[in-house]
């Protein structure tokens, strides 16, 4: 038990020491700022595209709904590996998929409603009514409490990462694949609200490491991977 400790606990320690230094880093270049006046300008300054077809119908609403049936589908084969003699070897990693994404968007629904933090749309800066509090600063007793960190529409995408850990012990040679569905997902979402001024890019870094937190940890858990 000790051991199998070790190989969740060490890993994703190393990982997150990395990822907050990075972030301090991020911080301190301000780049969340800079890369959303980029964007705000790119659109004549104001969020042209935050209510657009293809941001908002395609991407946004059409996004959740895709990654809903994803999930309905990993479901759905979870529930028939219990009787299906061919799917009964996959019920294992079946399960590990169903898990891991739903907690992974459990976890970020959560937090978005305990951490208060603007989106870019709610800035003086851009158009809004709002001055910026950072994560770490303090936030005004009379500031209305906002959901907009980390990015949840990403979300939708990012949970997918788990797919590397799925493949990794179902199908070794597509977990590249796997991965790639996953941050490709992810990318595709996160950039959409990027555009709509509903999030700042560290918003979806951190929904990336969230993600892939709990799939790693109940990869380490659940299943034995033929590779890492």
């Amino acid at each position: 038990m000790r051991v199998a400790q070790l190989n969740i606990v060490k890993p994703l320690a190393a990982a997150w020491l990395l990822f907050l230094i990075a972030m301090s880093v991020f911080g301190v270049l301000n780049i969340d700022i800079t890369l959303a006046d980029v964007i705000y300008r790119f659109q004549g300054n104001t969020w042209a595209w935050k209510d657009a077809l293809i941001t908002q119908d395609i991407f946004h609403k059409g996004g959740k709904w895709l990654s809903l049936a994803m999930g309905l589908a990993i479901l759905l084969l979870l529930i028939l590996s219990t009787t299906v003699t061919r799917l009964k070897a996959y019920r294992m990693p079946l399960l590990y998929l169903f898990s891991a994404t739903l907690l992974s968007a459990l976890l970020i629904s959560t937090i978005k409603h305990l951490v208060s933090m603007e989106c870019p749309w709610d800035l003086i800066r851009y158009g809004g009514e709002r001055d910026f509090i950072g994560l770490l600063d303090i936030r005004p007793s009379s500031m209305p409490a906002s959901a907009c960190f980390p990015a949840g529409h990403a979300s939708a995408g990012y949970t997918w990462i788990a797919l590397y850990f799925f493949f990794a012990v179902t199908r070794p040679h597509w977990r590249w694949a796997g991965l790639a569905v996953g941050l490709g997902l992810g990318l595709v979402f996160g950039l959409t609200q990027q555009f709509r001024g509903a999030h700042f890019l560290s918003h979806d870094l951190w929904t990336v490491m969230l993600c892939w937190t709990v799939s790693f940890a109940l990869s380490r858990l659940l299943l034995n991977p033929r590779v890492h």
